[in-house]
């Protein structure tokens, strides 16, 4: 089923002027009443998340960022003078229905744009559909190096980091304080891969070594075959790279296995959803977030957390939602930039394209490579401390620009190509 938006949430005025500074600088902010050009046709931006399925948190998560994003850009004047409309469809987080869903945005819902995905096998699909259908396609929220390394396409960008981001963001921390013998617990699909190519690639290189690598199929529940092998193995550090629903069902099973008592659990990827859905005894680990909602003294992250929490029940964003915000203004951005809806008119603008910090919402420079069209921010490395409640389920130890850490291009094996 399509999702219209629906504007019951639009950001006050006063709201809109503390976090919406960015959209005027895109020539967006004007009159907080909407006046649309003549034709008054919407602009749609076709989005794609799991509302079902393991990862329906996350793409729950993203749809609410891209939503208020959307109010701030209509209540500021819409995209190019016209309204935009966000038309939402759950891809199951899975390649084969979110294809299934992409060709009816395109060919019957007219939308002119497509972001979403949380699954990273997910964004490989929609990359190669955008590419045949000449549609710039933002990927919110799959991970896999290869959508903007290897089989990176001139209509796709990347607002979420690189596997290769996430295990360099926290790969020394847990070299030097857990120590070199580690076994992996890897979701059997391409996200899951690359996490554990990355992280070995690095432990192989500091003089450690792997001493098991169990693959575990998506929406797996039973992870007590996985976690015995581990126990066996006896590792340093138990490297947990599942996410959304799998990875919870994984830390309450160690905790009841009683794995955290005898090795370090850890890994790549940590993320709100997960750490709100696990009970107190299986809050733990080391691991890297890609955003956080405390971060005290960067401009603007207080306005943005307090404008979410009320129109969303209190709760604080997690990095979801951020990707969702950023890749739609990202968009009204760079269309206002191009002032065309023209895909590769609104790519060129798109390339090179710097967050105003009222959008990035952390510190530091926060861009689209133009080489691989790859978001450059930031990563946020830390732990579960031992008295985590909501909100504060995460300490962060050290923020880390990924322009320190981030392959390049060449090294991703990234090569674009343009339509002649």
């Amino acid at each position: 089923m399509s999702e219209n938006n629906d504007t019951s949430g639009v950001i006050e005025r006063r709201n809109l002027m503390k976090i919406g500074a960015a959209v005027g600088a895109a020539g967006l902010l004007a009159s907080p009443r909407q006046v649309w050009a003549a034709s008054g046709a919407p602009v749609k931006i076709g989005m794609l998340d799991p509302r079902t399925g393991t990862y329906a948190g996350n793409g729950g998560d993203e749809i609410r960022g891209a939503k208020m994003a959307t109010d701030q850009i209509n209540g500021a004047g819409g995209m190019l003078g016209r309204p935009l409309q966000l038309v939402v469809e759950d891809s199951q987080g899975l390649p084969g229905p979110a294809i299934s869903k992409a060709q009816k945005l395109v060919s019957q819902d007219k939308v002119d744009f497509l972001i979403g995905s949380v699954s990273s096998a997910v964004s490989e699909a929609l990359s190669q559909f955008a590419q045949q259908k000449k549609i710039l396609y933002v990927d919110t929220g799959g991970h896999a190096d290869d959508v903007t390394g290897t089989k990176c396409a001139w209509t796709t960008f990347r607002t979420c980091s690189t596997t290769w981001m996430l295990t360099s963001g926290d790969f020394g921390t847990l070299f030097k304080k857990f120590g070199k013998k580690w076994f992996f617990i890897t979701p059997d699909y391409s996200f899951g891969h690359a996490l554990e190519r990355d992280y070995t690639a690095q432990l192989k290189q500091a003089g450690g070594m792997s001493v098991g690598n169990a693959l575990a199929p998506l929406g797996t529940s039973d992870f007590s075959s996985y976690l015995i092998r581990a126990r066996a193995a006896n590792p340093d550090v138990l490297i947990c790279l599942s996410a959304g629903d799998d990875l919870v069902n994984l830390l309450k099973q160690a905790v009841q296995f009683g794995i955290d008592k005898r090795m370090a659990v850890a890994g790549a990827l940590q993320e709100m959803e997960v750490l709100e859905a696990l009970p107190k005894q299986a809050l733990l680990g080391w691991w890297t977030m890609e955003w956080y909602w405390n971060q005290p003294g960067v401009p603007h992250v207080a306005e943005f957390v307090d404008a979410y929490k009320k129109q969303f029940g209190g709760k604080v964003p997690t990095a979801r939602v951020w990707f969702g915000f950023v890749s739609v203004h990202a968009i009204a951005m760079a269309t206002a930039k191009a002032q065309s809806l023209d895909t590769l008119k609104v790519v060129k603008a798109l390339e090179g394209l710097e967050l105003p910090p009222e959008i990035a919402l952390q510190p530091g420079k926060c861009y689209y490579r133009a080489e691989d069209h790859q978001m450059i921010a930031n990563m946020f490395p830390g732990h579960v401390p031992p008295d985590a409640t909501y909100p504060n389920l995460f300490e962060v130890a050290n923020v880390v620009p990924e322009a320190q850490i981030a392959q390049s291009p060449q090294a991703a094996g990234c090569h674009m190509t343009y339509p002649s």
